[in-house]
């Protein structure tokens, strides 16, 4: 297998050249796999975070001013590592609301009570407002099923699965920020922000 330089990867992929994609992937997988896996994801996952990272990469790429001033491998290393912090926060949180309900219903703080029902309550009616197939993926994924189980189960491609899930992830984070309850929070923590300071 020929080796390119980080300068030849870079160019390779600012014109599309498909082969160094293949390139890539045979040279890279393997430690974004590892990495994945000792984190607690399967084959699947680190396929998924290693497809997002590289295109994070492009879209750096495509910006003329970016320059790379590391490893072009430590750098696709970087990204994908926090892809998948972030993924497995999102399932966290996700798993998280829905098994709340499971747990005793009073808590010693009651102030955090009430707070953890209103983020609650504000999730709830941002999810609702999604389109019924976003919902479903979502719900699917947050149960840790992979993008291809997901395709299997309702019968998509699984490059559609991908790419409604993470439209519809964006889409979610999005309503929950322009939920009015929402704002009414972030406002209020501001105002006492403020007061303490």
């Amino acid at each position: 297998m020929k080796a390119y330089t980080d300068n030849e990867i870079i160019e390779c992929l600012r014109n599309r050249q498909s082969y160094v994609v293949q390139y890539l992937s045979e040279r890279y997988m393997p430690m974004i796999r590892l990495m994945v896996n000792n984190m607690g994801g399967s084959v699947d996952d680190a396929h998924d975070v290693f497809q997002d990272g590289l295109i994070i990469m492009l879209e750096k790429l495509d910006n003329k001013d970016f320059v790379l001033t590391c490893k072009f491998k430590t750098y696709l290393y970087c990204v994908c590592e926090n892809l998948w912090k972030s993924t497995l926060e999102k399932r966290h949180a996700a798993a998280n609301y829905f098994i709340r309900r499971d747990e005793p219903e009073f808590e010693n703080d009651f102030t955090e009570h009430i707070d953890q029902e209103m983020y609650q309550d504000i999730f709830r009616d941002a999810f609702e407002t999604l389109d019924p197939v976003s919902k479903k993926i979502l719900e699917l994924y947050w149960k840790e099923m992979s993008p291809q189980e997901i395709a299997d189960e309702l019968g998509y491609t699984y490059g559609y699965v991908r790419k409604k899930k993470c439209e519809a992830q964006s889409e979610l984070t999005e309503r929950v920020k322009r939920h009015p309850g929402y704002k009414r929070i972030m406002k209020t923590e501001n105002t006492a922000r403020d007061i303490v300071r």
